[in-house]
Parts: structure tokens; sequence; C-alpha cells
């Protein structure tokens, strides 16, 4: 019915343009077509717990059973299903200009886009995937197994899929980016609130700015990086065709296919480097509070990495007592937390860093690798090396505290302790892959309606579409390399905008309008969603 009623609304909005509607857009899923996507989804939960089930059972651990099992398939599948709506929200895009320039036919169109997602997201680096959670509360980051831990747990994935699946049924694009985004700062605010702290740690704001500054200026960047690119081809390329409308299903020229194809494989490989990655932090975040046992620590460490860490963390305690002296303080922990909230450093700061170094050192001395670990030493140890690795981070602000060779060793250390507790298994990319190519399956008609009949006054052409895809591919993987998050739906739609203002066709302002109050919205709207959903779940558990 959705699908109808969209269909229906771009129809109208093209008659009172007096623009001609593209065939495909009036196309609909045949049975064979259902069929098929119920069976990917099929396979793609089975793939997913299979592959769970096996890695836990490959490493002595055991799966939790009655209702414990039931928490940890709950929270899987709603981890996942943040990412299915992020594929309609935001994956679409990678599809819509090639499937609304007939570049390539709508089926043929997503199964490409899904194949190079999936590329993107196993090669990508992670960076974003753990850049999003250092903007959780940190107590909770180093707890994340307690009450406290699975309210937060609960309250992102709930905020998220509400606000997600509201704006879907409204027909407004949003960014899946923002929705998480203002979901984390809500829990950070309801979590500082319930503790009788307002606001956020200065790590958290310090992180909140910098993906803030992002996210201003990535739709910039896409509106006038398109148009000039726009503007350069209409100075240097003197082909007609290229800047013209498609007429019915008749493809494009075979250069300017292929230019198109080709923005579309960049746009859906850096979409799946950088989008794919929030619901992998996510799943990481899920599996690390309900198999903590499995998923707390990489026990797939071998044991001369596992000897490095240890002789690091042996050799950086000896050089931070060195430039700290002083005695142990009677809670290291708690001393190096409140460095972090409030980014002071006091004389008690290096000797509690020491003291954690110590105690690190002498955890793995104990061990030849890490899969002899009990789930209550492999959270300790994550929390430990969380603790360290933030604190290395936030004394890095700090000028002139170590000389060089001190430096360098803290820095390894930091490495060597980020490879332990930031790492990914292969399936759970697989997986957030396999959910965003589904969402794609879903809702691309909507997103190619909007994008190429529902943004300018005249249909987009092949030059604009390329010129947007390719703005949006640069863009979305430069923000991948420096580890910020940024929205598909943002960066796209702003290049068509920029195309359409360069090209003189005019732009819809009602879309446009739309499309601006779902984005003004979407960080105060998700961040009360997942402020009252942390404090309920806190009041219930």
């Amino acid at each position: 019915m959705l699908d109808r009623y969209l269909i229906l609304e771009s129809l109208r909005a093209a008659r009172l343009s007096r623009m001609p509607v593209n065939p495909v857009l009036r196309e609909r899923a045949s049975p064979l077509g259902h069929l098929l996507f119920f069976l990917l989804l099929g396979a793609g939960l089975a793939y997913t717990f299979g592959s769970l089930a096996l890695e836990v059972f490959a490493q002595g651990g055991e799966l939790p059973l009655n209702g414990a099992l039931l928490v940890l398939a709950l929270a899987l599948l709603t981890a996942l299903g943040f990412e299915f709506i992020n594929g309609f929200h935001d994956t679409a895009n990678a599809v819509a200009t090639v499937i609304y320039t007939n570049a390539l036919p709508p089926q043929t169109a997503v199964v490409w886009s899904g194949c190079w997602n999936l590329m993107g997201v196993l090669f990508s680096s992670g960076a974003v995937a753990f850049g999003i959670v250092t903007l959780l509360p940190l107590d909770l980051l180093l707890k994340v197994d307690s009450d406290a831990g699975l309210a937060m747990i609960g309250a992102l994935l709930g905020a998220s899929i509400l606000w997600n699946l509201g704006t879907w049924w409204l027909g407004l694009p949003v960014s899946s980016s923002h929705t998480l985004i203002g979901s984390i700062v809500g829990v950070g605010l309801a979590h500082g609130a319930l503790s009788g702290e307002l606001g956020l740690s200065g790590s958290a704001w310090s992180q909140l700015v910098k993906v803030g500054y992002a996210m201003l200026l990535s739709p910039l960047v896409g509106f006038l990086g398109a148009a000039l690119l726009l503007l350069s081809l209409r100075a240097l390329v003197r082909q007609r065709a290229l800047f013209s409308a498609p007429e019915g299903r008749t493809p494009p020229p075979l250069g300017i296919r292929a230019l198109l194809i080709l923005t579309c494989t960049g746009v859906s490989f850096a979409h799946g480097s950088n989008d794919g990655q929030k619901g992998i932090g996510l799943i990481m975040l899920v599996l690390a509070a309900l198999l903590p046992l499995s998923f707390a620590i990489d026990r797939g460490l071998t044991q001369a990495e596992v000897q490095t860490l240890g002789e690091l963390a042996r050799q950086a305690e000896v050089q931070v007592r060195r430039q700290g002296p002083g005695d142990a303080p009677t809670d290291p922990r708690q001393v190096l937390a409140d460095y972090q909230r409030e980014q002071r450093l006091t004389p008690e700061v290096l000797p509690a860093l020491a003291t954690q170094l110590h105690d690190i050192g002498e955890r793995l001395g104990g061990h030849r690798d890490l899969a002899s670990l009990s789930g209550e030493q492999a959270l300790a140890l994550r929390a430990e090396l969380y603790l360290t690795v933030e604190t290395i981070r936030q004394l890095n602000l700090s000028k002139g505290i170590f000389d060089i060779e001190s430096w360098s060793t803290l820095q390894a250390l930091r490495e060597s302790s980020l490879d332990a507790i930031q790492f990914i298994p292969t399936w759970v990319k697989v997986a957030v892959a396999m959910a965003l190519g589904l969402g794609t399956l879903v809702g691309w008609r909507r997103i190619v309606t909007t994008v190429g009949e529902g943004i300018g006054r005249k249909p987009m052409t092949y030059a604009q579409g390329a010129s947007a895809q390719l703005t949006a591919m640069l863009t979305i993987g430069a923000a991948d390399y420096f580890g910020l998050p940024v929205s598909t739906t943002q960066v796209l739609s702003s290049g068509v905008a920029g195309t359409m203002t360069a090209n003189g066709s005019g732009l819809q302002w009602q879309t446009i309008r739309n499309m601006l109050l779902a984005w003004v919205l979407t960080l105060p709207a998700s961040l009360a969603l997942a402020a009252t959903l942390y404090w309920t779940l806190r009041v219930l558990i």
C-alpha cells in the first residue's frame, strides 16, 4: 500500500510539474521477486545465527539458555533491523541514478550494489564503528554487561528503529547516522542525569563536535562539488546526449552508461565502508554485553601478540612511573574515569595509569593466550585496556609530559590494545552487508522517485546523475578514511540539488523543505526517544 501511495504521489507531482515519469517507477515486484526476497532473508538469518553459534562453540563457550537466548536473538535482530532500514533509507541512494537513467535494470542494480556494499563493509577500517561507540558514557562502556549497559543497548536500538521507521512511513528521507548519534547523545544525557550529573563528558563532547562538523559540511560539499563538476562537464564535453534526460527505457550511450555504473559502484563501496560500520558497532556492543566469554576481547590473538601486549604494558608501566612518581591511588580506575570526564590532569593520573598498566601486565602474564580467560576475566581485561587506550588518547592533548621513547611505547601499547578490543568477526560484516542489501530491495523505488523527479523541477540528466554520484563517492570515501560518519542520503540528495541549481533546472521547494525539516528534527527527536527509553529500561530492568 505504501509503495502504491508513493508511486501515485510521484505521478501527481510529475503531472503538476509537467514532467514525464520514468516507466521503471511504475513497476511492481512480481510474486517471484517476493519469494526471492524471503528466501534471501531466511538464508541471511540462518547464516548469521549459524556463524554466531559456530564461533561460540569453537572457543569453548556456550550459548545462553531460555530468556537470555531470547534477549540475545531479539537484540541481534533489532541491530540488523537498524541496518535493514538503513538500506532503504541510505543504501538505495547508491542505485537511484543508475536505475533512473536506465543504466541498469532495477534488479541488476540492486544485486550489483549489494555486492559492492559487501566489499565496502569487508574492507572497512572499523574506525567509524568504534568512533561512534566512543560517544557513549565511559562507565557504560566499561560495564557493558551490567543492567545499565543492557538498558543502553535497548535504548539505542529502540530509538533508532522507531524514528527511522516513522519517517519512512511518512515518506521522509532522513539520515541513519543522525538518528544513531542523536540516540547516543540521548542515552549519555539520561545516564548522566540519573547519576546526578548533567551534560556529557569532555571527551564525548570533543568527538561529538568532530562528528557534527562532518554532518554539517558533507551536504555543503555534496552540493558545491556536484554543481562544480557538472559545470566542468558542460565546459569540457560537447556530447549533447550526456546532458539529456532518460527517455522511456532506452539505456544511455555506452560511455555514459559505464560512467554511471562506475559511480554507482564507488558509492556502494564507500557507503558499505562508512554506513555499514554503524551497525557493526551496535552488534559488537550487543555481543560483548551478552556473550562476554567470546566477544569481550579478541580471543583469536596469537601467543606472540599476547606476549607483545603484556611486554608493552610492563615497559609502559616503568616509563610512566618515571614520569609520574607517587603512591597509587585507592581507586585508580575511578581516577582515570574522572580524568576522561573532566579532562583535567591531576597528580594522581599518572600513578593511576601506572597501576592500571601493572594490572594488565600481571593479568596477561598468567595466560599464554586470551582463549584461556574466563568471561569475568575477559570483561575485566577489556575494561582495563579500554580505559588505558582512552587515557593515552587524552594524554596526547597534554604536551611535554613524556619523552620520545616513552611516548612511542605508549602509542605502540595503544595500537596493540585496540587490536584486542576493537575487532570485528567476518560474519558480522557479512550479516550487516546482507541487511543493507535486503533493505535496498524494499526501498529503492521511493528513493529513486525522490532523487530522479522529486528534487528538481526537470528530470535528472545523465550528467547530473554522474556528477552527484561521483561527488558522493569521493565525499563518503574521504569520511571513511578519517573515521567520520556521514549520511549518504544527505550527500547524494545535496549533490542532485547542486546539479539542478547549476543546470538552471530549478528545485521543488516542497520536497527540499520536507527533507530539511526531517534533517533538523532527527537529532532532537532521536535524542528524546533514546533518553526516554533508557530511563524506562533502567526502571524496568
